[in-house]
């Protein structure tokens, strides 16, 4: 659902795109129902990480919980279908989910997630971004384990050759640089990115509007929806100036992840935007033919004026509300949480921890590079989707009018007035349905 395959090495690789806060999680721990064993659902994990975590805390805690994994596809949408499937039949016997970070809202309103907002210390000491992802009417359903932003990619020493030392600030100082780089270079590309029809695309294309100061949703009132505005209009503007002004190739419409990070790491792209498993792939002669010192990472770039947005990712542990192990799937999820164990997820599986304190460890920042470079944006700038039980429906018209302006076959107004006529019917007809 977040348009990216939870399993995928190279995702991971990058460390993940978040950075956490060290929240001390408390609470009841595997009391209530004594032992027992709590089932587990995630996807596949090359890492190897989750599996010899899980494996630790069977042999290690002293509450009598055990934990079964239970492997689920590796294509986000399908496992989605197949929790909703469960759900739909009564609950299903899995415990504690992991799951994406835009599957809470639908979760909770539904309820089919447990309200675990009396079980945290003191939520705010995990970042902000991933937090208020797990938050809905005010309640918090999920907790977060690593998380993940979308950052700006830039070759360093051909913007030094042109004569720039600092990485754009807006959205117009990059075109400026992609067009000269790429003119005293001799690269094909000034500037490629995730342009596709698919949840990808539709968080490039809402990076686009909020950096231009627009919404789509109202975040006092998230059943109203504004993303009809000028600032909206301008954010898929520019998007689309990308390719009419030469600074993105066409087939920038086609590129997912693998293709955007494919051109940026063979040497044929200025600035790419993508997340930040790619670092980790810098370097990497079976993957790229530049240096790590030939790459710098920053914040995406704004409109004059504006502020700085990444779209966030990332994943997380719910509780299944028919479970019968409530306690025992909390001590589970504590565990799982703690800094030492989102340390070594962070250092053996390349994921971003969600606490805090660990961007602070000397030895996160060390062995996982990305949380150094691109600690501002994913700390500071990372945003979450609309948080809103309706979103799986409202992605799939975001990515039909973000992927058809960006292609010129709408002008940008259109489809953001479409998208406004089209996001209000799928919420009238969503609360009219629960009311």
């Amino acid at each position: 659902m977040s348009g990216q395959r939870i399993s995928r090495r190279r995702f991971l690789a990058t460390g993940g795109a978040a950075f956490a806060g060290i929240a001390l999680l408390v609470g009841c721990g595997g009391g209530g129902e004594g032992g027992g064993e709590v089932l587990f659902s995630w996807g596949p994990d090359d890492t190897g990480v989750l599996p010899r975590l899980i494996e630790r805390f069977n042999r290690e805690n002293g509450s009598g919980v055990s934990v079964r994994y239970r492997e689920m596809p590796s294509d986000t949408g399908q496992y989605f279908d197949q929790l909703r499937t469960q759900f739909q039949a009564g609950g299903g016997d899995i415990d504690v989910i992991g799951g994406d970070v835009i599957w809470p809202a639908q979760f909770a309103a539904n309820g089919w997630i447990a309200d675990l907002s009396d079980r945290f210390g003191d939520p705010g000491e995990f970042l902000d971004g991933p937090m208020r992802a797990m938050t809905y009417e005010g309640k918090v359903y999920g907790v977060p384990w690593y998380t993940d932003a979308g950052l700006l990619y830039y070759r360093r020493d051909l913007l030094e050759e042109s004569g720039f030392s600092e990485p754009p600030k807006t959205w117009e100082e990059l075109k400026e640089m992609a067009l000269k780089a790429k003119r005293d270079s001799g690269i094909s590309a000034g500037f490629v990115f995730q342009g596709a029809e698919y949840e990808g695309g539709v968080c490039d294309g809402l990076e686009d509007i909020w950096t231009h100061g627009g919404d789509v949703l109202d975040p006092q009132d998230p059943t109203r929806v504004i993303i009809d505005s000028p600032e909206s209009v301008a954010g898929l503007k520019t998007e689309r100036s990308m390719i009419e002004e030469g600074v993105a190739p066409q087939a920038v419409t086609t590129y997912k992840e693998d293709e955007s990070h494919g051109a940026f790491l063979q040497g044929d792209a200025v600035f790419m935007r993508n997340w930040p498993y790619v670092y980790a792939l810098v370097g990497n002669p079976e993957e790229s033919r530049i240096e790590p010192g030939q790459v710098g990472i920053s914040e995406l770039p704004a409109a004059e004026g504006r502020k700085s947005y990444s779209c966030l990712g990332g994943w997380n542990f719910f509780i299944n509300t028919a479970s019968d192990r409530q306690d025992a799937s909390w001590e589970f999820i504590r565990w799982m949480t703690e800094p030492g164990q989102l340390k070594v997820n962070a250092l053996e599986g390349s994921r971003l921890p969600t606490r805090r304190g660990l961007y602070e460890d000397r030895e996160v920042l060390e062995k996982v590079p990305v949380a150094r470079l691109g600690k501002e944006a994913i700390i500071q700038n990372s945003r979450p989707r609309p948080v809103t039980p309706y979103y799986s429906d409202m992605s799939l018209r975001m990515a039909e009018q973000f992927s058809a302006s960006l292609k010129g076959e709408v002008p940008p107004e259109e489809a953001i007035s479409t998208l406004q006529g089209e996001l209000e019917r799928l919420i009238e007809q969503g609360e009219a349905a629960n009311g």
